[in-house]
């Protein structure tokens, strides 16, 4: 990691501070333990990134390992699902283990520990055992059976493994503390009786571990360094160190549990109950639909592997759980599918278009470039004839001069094609145009450098021909949910803010080029959005999802916040120019407000990131932001872009950016201290009266 020129966050400074105690660097390896109780979702895919991630960067091995402790909720289904998505993110794992491979060795263990006195079998009821354990302000009290001597729990414990009893009547505690202000220290549960054929061991076991006593145990078998987890398992740390603490050998790397933020979508859920629950209750067709937010549904949407890695790399790791805006997520597809989406045409609301004065049979062959952002272009033949399809909304009988697609009386573009004229409509007995009627400049082809072609005309639109076009199966896909945060709300129940319209099926037509498309591959619909081939297509019925929306139009907040955004950035310009103190001060006021109120997180952090550039202005406005914005924090922010903000900042030619990011370091004790030497030499060289004042209260 050392030769990586950045700045770390906090889960590479615990590593690299472990390095820097001893720690060899060929003990590190770390792991991704998913549950096989459901398909993974867009959290996991972080998780995985973050794990997998430090596993390339420190050159270490990540085991994928399955915490398989529960038959009554696992399936084999579930771990060939959570395998095929690794593996399709890009990530290859060191070995693949199971917690059920070590169900000996836990329950080796477990016969120890009662014969230390430090577990026993307790035979209450389960109402009876909540009662017992107490509040987070009041101390539990024993239970009746804690007491019982080591002879009669191993006796009793050994028949709850060969399947003496029915589920429910006993269970095996550790016997801690219960009087333990952490709850979870209060003599937790590490086994209970299921009567349930398991996945890979069958009907061999009858009582299974609790995850607590599973998991650390299972990081120890496979000398894991490093055990990443959310931000929920951190009282659980505790109870993890206590059962470290009776198995460790000292010639063995003990194992460190760490907790980070877990990362929620907004639009979406990541609960894998209520995930089933979309499932098992149709709102979806199942785990890998379209609008789900598992690592399978994104796939079979047209996400790409990269695009999830980006987001996950974009969004970083936090010590503070936030909801991050799905149009971010968005954006990286959006940006990923730029690259390497051929451009096609292809009609999703189908009109007819006839060109009066085009040859009766005649098939022409227009070359159209496959994708702009190629470095070596390439190039289709896509045909081109009297008849074809264009998108209905492109075409309006009656048009002020803002609208500049095809209108009676005025010129529009084929795309790669011709210049043409709207000339009449034939309308149906409702009133609906069923064809428009056109005439063609045959000397305006596309490319073919005629006086003609180069003439300039309001707009340019698509088209299929219709002798040529292939019928599609077109699926235009929304967010599933209309609220940003829909199982946040005490009062209503999450599948209340579904969203009626999150899923439009309709017929359109594609260029013939298409039909030899396979699964998985993605276009960009030209001028409509990004596509990919469906599962359910076949040669004879094709069949797209759309993936993203050229351009996010989702919400109009969004769009208002955006430009609030981009206003303050062409204002910041004139804070340079201006000549007073006070006109400055107007300008910083006027700016300040707007940041405040911008409420969108993740346009934040996106805008922070973005103006972090050799730009005083820019420098000046992400300075701002911090300074300003009542939505995000610095805590909020990787100390990676901090870093970055801050360096680029004090080298500033301005000496506004240097004093503005002088007060916020100011208030930024956690970061003020690496950056002590470079203001104390900064003061030397100062020249500024007022930045020079600062530093040296400051140093």
């Amino acid at each position: 990691m050392s030769t990586k020129e950045k700045s770390l966050n906090f889960i590479e400074q615990i590593i690299e501070e472990d390095l820097k105690n001893g720690l060899s660097q060929d003990k590190l390896r770390f792991r991704f333990p998913p549950e096989p109780n459901g398909y993974l979702h867009v959290g996991h895919a972080s998780a995985i990134c973050l794990n997998f991630g430090l596993g390339i960067d420190y050159n270490a091995p990540v085991n994928l390992r399955f915490d398989d402790t529960n038959p009554a909720k696992e399936e084999q289904e579930y771990v060939d699902a959570i395998k095929r998505d690794v593996e399709w993110l890009g990530f290859k794992w060191a070995e693949e283990c199971y917690a059920s491979d070590y169900f000996q060795q836990l329950y080796d263990w477990t016969v120890e520990l009662i014969k230390k006195g430090k577990a026993y079998v307790d035979s209450q009821t389960s109402e009876a055992m909540a009662e017992q354990k107490g509040t987070p302000t009041q101390a539990g009290t024993d239970s009746p059976y804690r007491n019982r001597s080591v002879e009669e729990n191993l006796d009793l414990f050994e028949r709850m493994k060969n399947g003496e009893f029915e589920e429910g009547t006993h269970i095996l505690r550790a016997k801690i503390d219960m009087a333990s202000t952490n709850m979870l220290m209060r003599d937790p549960i590490m086994y209970r009786i299921l009567h349930k054929h398991h996945h890979r061991t069958g009907d061999n076991w009858c009582i299974y571990p609790m995850y607590d006593w599973a998991h650390g145990e299972s990081d120890y078998l496979e000398q894991i360094s490093h055990s990443f987890c959310t931000l929920e398992f951190l009282p659980h740390r505790e109870l993890y160190d206590w059962f470290l603490d009776n198995i460790y050998d000292s010639n063995k790397v003990r194992p460190k549990q760490r907790e980070f933020a877990r990362r929620n979508l907004s639009h979406t859920v990541v609960s894998k109950r209520k995930l089933l629950q979309l499932v098992q209750e149709g709102h979806v067709n199942g785990w890998d639909d379209p609008r789900m937010s598992t690592i399978s549904g994104m796939r079979r949407r047209g996400y790409t592997p990269m695009s999830i890695r980006n987001f996950a790399e974009t969004i970083g790791i936090a010590k503070r759980d936030n909801l991050i805006d799905v149009s971010l997520l968005e954006f990286c597809v959006r940006e990923d599918l730029n690259k390497i989406a051929p451009r096609v045409m292809a009609v999703v609301d189908p009109v007819k278009l006839v060109i009066t004065n085009y040859p009766e049979g005649k098939t022409e062959w227009m070359e159209a470039e496959n994708n702009p952002e190629e470095e070596v272009m390439t190039y289709r033949q896509v045909p081109f004839s009297k008849e074809l399809y264009i998108e209905r909304e492109d075409f309006l009988e009656e048009a002020s001069n803002k609208f500049f697609r095809l209108t009676l009386g005025k010129e529009v573009r084929l795309k790669n094609a011709y210049i043409i004229k709207g000339e009449s409509v034939i309308k149906d007995a409702d009133g609906k145009i069923t064809e428009i009627h056109a005439t063609y400049d045959d000397d305006s082809r596309s490319g073919s450098g005629s006086e003609a072609s180069n003439r300039k005309v309001a707009g340019t639109i698509h088209w299929v021909s219709v002798a040529h076009a292939a019928k599609a199966e077109i699926r235009l896909y929304d967010r599933l949910f209309i609220d940003e945060s829909p199982d946040t709300h005490k009062d209503k129940n999450f599948l209340d803010f579904v969203n009626p319209n999150s899923l439009k099926t309709v017929t359109g037509f594609v260029e013939p080029s298409l039909t030899t498309a396979k699964e998985g591959e993605s276009f960009q619909f030209q001028r409509v959005g990004y596509f990919c081939v469906d599962r359910d297509s076949t040669p004879e019925n094709l069949v797209f999802n759309k993936t993203v929306d050229l351009k996010d139009s989702w919400e109009e907040k969004g769009k208002k916040e955006e430009n609030t955004i981009n206003n303050s950035l062409k204002e910041i310009n004139k804070y340079f120019k201006v000549t007073t103190d006070e006109e400055r001060a107007a300008i910083e006021k006027t700016i300040g407000e707007n940041i405040k109120t911008i409420a969108n997180y993740s346009l934040l952090q996106n805008s922070l990131k973005k103006n972090i550039a050799n730009n005083k202005a820019s420098l000046l406005f992400s300075n701002w932001l911090l300074k300003y914005s009542e939505s995000i924090k610095v805590s909020d922010v990787e100390s990676e872009t901090l870093h970055k903000l801050y360096n680029m900042s004090l080298k500033s030619e301005s000496p506004f950016v240097r004093l503005e990011v002088l007060q916020n370091l100011k208030n930024d004790v956690a970061h003020f201290e690496q950056f002590k030497t470079q203001l104390s030499e900064m003061k030397t060289s100062e020249k500024n009266e007022v930045v020079l004042k600062l530093l040296s209260e400051m140093i």
